[in-house]
Formats: C-alpha cells, sequence, structure tokens
C-alpha cells in the first residue's frame, strides 16, 4: 500500500494510488420510489453559463474563460449533501463507501486525534495523513463517532459514492457549467457567490476557509477548524449556501483542461481518470491555495475519499 500526492495539487485533494479488486458498490435508481429522503432544492434559472474567467490566477487549472453553451434550469440542493440524508441512503441500500472497502481515509494532521497514534504522511503534503477507519461515520479514523454531526456536510464520500447516493435519489451531479452558473447567482464573471470582495484574515469571513498561517495555525475567524453545518453563512442570490469553502464537491465531469502547454500535457497524462471537484474547502487560503474561487479547479481519483470532500446533487426539470 503506497500513498502518493495528487499531482501539482497535493494541498487539496492527495490521492490513493492503487485499486481494490472488484467494482465499487452499486445503489439502485430511485425513480419514482418513496426513498425516505427529503431534498431541499432551489431552481436555478436557464441561461448561457460564464465557465471560467477572464482573471485566472492559478496557472496550468484550466481557468480560463471557455466557450459554453445555454443551460436548461435545473434544480439543485440548496445545501450540499449532509450526514443525515447520506445515512438514510446507507440505511436504505445498505451501500458500503470506497473509505469503508479500503479501510482508511485522508484526514488532515490537526484532526487526528492525538491518541491514534503514527499515521502515514502523504508524500510532500505531510499535513494529509492516512488514517485507519476514517470513513463517513468516523470522520477522523476510528471511535471518533462522536465528531458525526447530522447537520454538516457529509465527507470522506468518494466520486463513486456521489454518484451512487445520486442515483439512488433520482438525481445526478452537476456539470461544471451547471456548477459555476449556480455559484454565480447571476452575478457574471465574478470570484466568489457574494461578488468580488475578498475573504481576508481580519474583519471579512463569508466562507469557511483557512484563516492564518497554513499548515500550522488556524485562527478559525469564520467559527471553524473544520465542516462548518451544510447550510451555513448567507446563502447566494439562488439560495445556495457555502458554493466555496466548506467542502470540495464532486461533478460529473472528468477533469480536463484544453491546452497545447507542455506542463499541462504532463500534468493531465498524470491525472488521468481523474473526477473534477469545485469549491475549495475549509483548508483554502490565498496563501497557498486560492482554489475557493469559483473558476478554480482541482482533481481526484474517482476512488478518493477526504476528511473536505463532499457534494451535491441537481435534478432536471
Amino acid at each position: 500500500m503506497t500513498v502518493g500526492p495528487a499531482p501539482k495539487a497535493a494541498c487539496c485533494t492527495p490521492c490513493r494510488d492503487d485499486a481494490l479488486p472488484g467494482e465499487p458498490a452499486q445503489s439502485q435508481p430511485a425513480g419514482n420510489l418513496d426513498t425516505g429522503i427529503r431534498l431541499e432544492t432551489v431552481v436555478i434559472p436557464a441561461g448561457l453559463p460564464v465557465l471560467g474567467t477572464g482573471h485566472p490566477r492559478i496557472p496550468n487549472d484550466g481557468e480560463e474563460l471557455r466557450k459554453s453553451a445555454p443551460l436548461a434550469g435545473f434544480r439543485m440542493t440548496e445545501t450540499t449533501i449532509t450526514n443525515a440524508q447520506f445515512k438514510k441512503f446507507v440505511d436504505s441500500t445498505g451501500y458500503v463507501t470506497d473509505a469503508e472497502r479500503y479501510g482508511w481515509s485522508f484526514v488532515f494532521w490537526s484532526l487526528v486525534p492525538q491518541n491514534t497514534g503514527a499515521t502515514l504522511a502523504v508524500a510532500s503534503a505531510d499535513w494529509w495523513r492516512k488514517v485507519h477507519g476514517a470513513d463517513w461515520r468516523n470522520i477522523a479514523g476510528t471511535g471518533t463517532q462522536t465528531l458525526w454531526d447530522p447537520d454538516h456536510p457529509v465527507v470522506h464520500v468518494s466520486w463513486n459514492d456521489a454518484m451512487a447516493f445520486a442515483r439512488w435519489a433520482g438525481g445526478r451531479l452537476p456539470t461544471e457549467a451547471e456548477w459555476e452558473h449556480a455559484a454565480r447567482g447571476n452575478l457574471g464573471d465574478v470570484p466568489y457567490p457574494w461578488g468580488s470582495r475578498e475573504p481576508d484574515d481580519e474583519d471579512f469571513q463569508p466562507c469557511n476557509i483557512w484563516q492564518g498561517q497554513f499548515p500550522a495555525n488556524d485562527l478559525a475567524l469564520d467559527g471553524y477548524r473544520a465542516t462548518a453545518p451544510a447550510k451555513s453563512f448567507k446563502p447566494n442570490d439562488f439560495g445556495l449556501y457555502n458554493m466555496v469553502g466548506n467542502v470540495w464537491e464532486w461533478t460529473c465531469e472528468p477533469y480536463k483542461i484544453h491546452s497545447l502547454r507542455k506542463a499541462v500535457r504532463e500534468k493531465l497524462a498524470a491525472m488521468k481518470g481523474y473526477k473534477l471537484l469545485k469549491g475549495g474547502s475549509f483548508l483554502c487560503h490565498r496563501s497557498y491555495c486560492w482554489r475557493y474561487r469559483i473558476p478554480a479547479r482541482s482533481g481526484a481519483s474517482p476512488d478518493t475519499s477526504l476528511a473536505h470532500q463532499g457534494f451535491r446533487v441537481v435534478l432536471d426539470l
């Protein structure tokens, strides 16, 4: 068993670099069945989305403006899927997540309990630790069920897990264009759901990200050192909560960048098969990982799970 860094993005998403035998667990589509789950959604109006930005910040990430096609209207869950919602899915289907199948997941160093013992660090990003027993129920490893909060985003869910939940709930994961269109709330080419003002380490914390010197000192001026409740902070103009910060969100798309640059081609070769993530997390800070902006992008293998990755679901009108 080895643990490797994510190419050019270890601060965001270290990845598993081996695979379990057999296929991921499957769930059945909900169809018209009563799943017993309640997904609070908002209508995202049709329109021509801004995809990318005229002001890219991270070279070779594919943030530049790209052509986009008009979108039909759709519904999106107003928050990322919560622990309580994911529990209903598991209770209904018996689904086993990738983290549970592997027996471990990635946890940020300061969240690992002191009595856990030695943990394996990720190469080039030793703030990420491989923790046995970490999964969606045990956020920081075996015996940490007390950290589980029904109203917080479910984490330690892979792309495979997110796809299974969405299918069961009768929905799907968003495309990148849908995600950005929803996050902008009709504000145009802005970096954040609230506009252009930058979060800071002083008096403006409109989302759950890092404040202070990473990775040693989180000032937690926004009130949280890990996840915040899925419905927290001010929603954007479409009524969506935490579109940036809190947890990274899986999309349905592969991680791709349309570029002829050698550096980009090498990066994509190392990320073959990866899936696209949007939104940043509670571990992002402008000084080292300025990816809590709407056009920012990251990627991970479809079986990777971390303590800061979740998802939300869209439904066609």
